[in-house]
């Protein structure tokens, strides 16, 4: 009988201290402020390096780079910096620090489409408060207190996948907000609390 739920009970036991972990990773690691000088401490989901393959909408700009090695030892810097200034608001120019969460939740978000190369299409990065209230003021749907003014979210697609489909795989990351906007064919995804639109 035991060989009957031995797995069962295992992939349960494993799911909650799993769980368990990485909220206790989440909480204590990175502590409760939203921007601090120590990296976050989260698990490797591969031995593979953390990779990014961008296409930014407005700028025409590519980026490939390895961002965060896959041992656990923490994030390049000067990737990290290459990032932020990628992802500057493009209409001033300002480059911002993004929260590096942000970066895993997309290579995690790339690895559960089933390819963790895949290129993403960047429609929005970083905003600065003019840029956002200049959206907000024109029609555009844009919260007054948008996480991209903290540079703790991006607007994606990813093409080839439908839209609707990269919507599903964030949700199921439970990682953050997901914003889906089916007229304008883009998602929106976040590390700040867990909420969907």
């Amino acid at each position: 009988m035991a060989s009957l739920f031995s797995e069962p009970f295992a992939l349960i036991w494993s799911r909650k201290n799993l769980h368990s972990l990485l909220l206790s990773t989440l909480i204590f690691g990175c502590g409760f402020s939203s921007r601090t000088a120590a990296e976050p401490q989260l698990l490797p989901v591969s031995n593979s390096p953390y990779r990014l393959n961008l296409f930014h909408t407005h700028t025409g700009e590519r980026l490939n780079i390895v961002y965060r090695d896959g041992e656990g030892q923490g994030y390049d810097q000067d990737s990290l910096a290459r990032l932020n200034h990628y992802l500057r608001d493009h209409r001033t120019g300002e480059v911002h620090e993004y929260d590096p969460r942000i970066f895993d939740l997309l290579h995690d978000l790339m690895a559960s489409l089933g390819n963790p190369n895949l290129e993403i299409d960047v429609v929005c990065g970083y905003r600065t408060p003019w840029s956002n209230e200049f959206l907000r003021t024109h029609g555009h749907g844009v919260a007054v207190h948008s996480l991209h003014m903290q540079a703790m979210a991006i607007d994606i697609r990813v093409p080839g996948i439908p839209t609707a489909q990269v919507r599903d795989a964030a949700l199921a990351l439970h990682r953050g907000g997901v914003g889906y906007y089916a007229a304008s064919d883009f998602v929106h995804v976040d590390v700040g609390r867990v909420r969907r639109w």
